[in-house]
């Protein structure tokens, strides 16, 4: 487990086995306050919250998952079609682990692909979810419907780790630790300076080539999939119906392309909230007081 375990003392490690895969979290906080659900993004997993979670821990009861394919969760292979690595299969794995932990209704906060997992689980989990943080993101259809030449050498992974397995597995491969690095000091983060060691360490030793072919089959759902289902419910008329509020670094590829704001009051019933912070992609571990600031008054800590 985590060398830096004492980030998390008062959290409990457990496992929840939700069919097709084993879904590893920590959880802990004020079991008498609302549940918050925090999902990290790609290539990390539960421990970027660790600087959130110990601000928070006394306001919320607090759960955080590794996705599936993440972290130390497991990482089954891909089917034909990427569907077991759909957000709808990943944001019914945050319902089984709720269910599990005996959680009706939380709020949820989402992370990059954690994001996009938690825009699913509010969509087909209505009645779960009472509000809605996404973090550095924009809608999934958005963001491929508008490519271009500028979108694609900004996010070229988008592109890259969706090509066929076993292509950009065994690219990665050839240098993971280097690629992983590479990764983790972009999208406007300057480098790795926001990374505490220990996290750094996680980090390397769960990019496995296991979960790196999970990443890629997250990806190419995303690009297949996630899509379709996106456009079916478009079609249909859906709409968020809890109120969603929109986190994004200034020196991201989200403030260089988008309004987030819009694109998510677009999807949305209820009037959207957000703030632009003075920051990259990884705002929970650049900014984490900001972060924690944002979250309180969004999700109402102390009332």
């Amino acid at each position: 487990m985590i060398e830096g375990d004492a980030w998390f003392e008062g959290f409990d490690a457990r496992r929840v086995d939700v069919g097709e895969a084993s879904i590893f979290l920590r959880a802990g906080g004020n079991p008498d306050r609302p549940a918050l659900v925090l999902l990290h993004g790609f290539p990390q997993s539960h421990v970027m919250w660790h600087r959130v979670a110990r601000q928070l821990a006394g306001e919320f009861w607090i759960v955080m998952p590794d996705l599936r394919g993440y972290g130390d969760s497991s990482s089954p292979p891909g089917e034909a079609d990427h569907s077991n690595y759909s957000k709808r299969a990943m944001a019914n794995d945050v319902i089984a682990v709720m269910d599990d932990l005996g959680r009706d209704r939380f709020f949820v906060c989402g992370h990059d692909r954690g994001g996009r997992v938690a825009h699913r689980l509010s969509l087909d989990h209505a009645d779960r979810v009472e509000r809605l943080c996404v973090v550095d993101i924009a809608p999934t259809l958005d963001m491929y419907d508008r490519t271009d030449m500028a979108f694609a050498r900004a996010y070229y992974h988008w592109f890259f780790l969706i090509q066929r397995s076993p292509l950009p597995e065994r690219m990665i491969a050839a240098d993971a630790q280097w690629y992983l690095s590479t990764l983790l000091g972009g999208w406007g983060s300057n480098g790795l300076a926001h990374i505490e060691p220990s996290a750094l360490a996680e980090y390397r030793r769960c990019f496995t080539p296991e979960t790196i072919h999970a990443m890629c089959e997250d990806y190419r759902a995303s690009a297949g999939i996630d899509l379709d289902l996106d456009r079916e419910g478009r079609q249909r008329g859906d709409k968020l119906g809890c109120p969603v509020h929109v986190l994004w670094g200034t020196r991201g590829v989200i403030e260089r392309f988008y309004d987030p704001i819009a694109l998510w009051q677009q999807q949305s019933v209820l009037p959207v909230t957000g703030s632009a912070m003075q920051g990259g992609h990884f705002l929970p571990e650049e900014l984490p007081e900001q972060t924690v600031a944002e979250l309180r008054r969004f999700f109402g800590a102390g009332s």
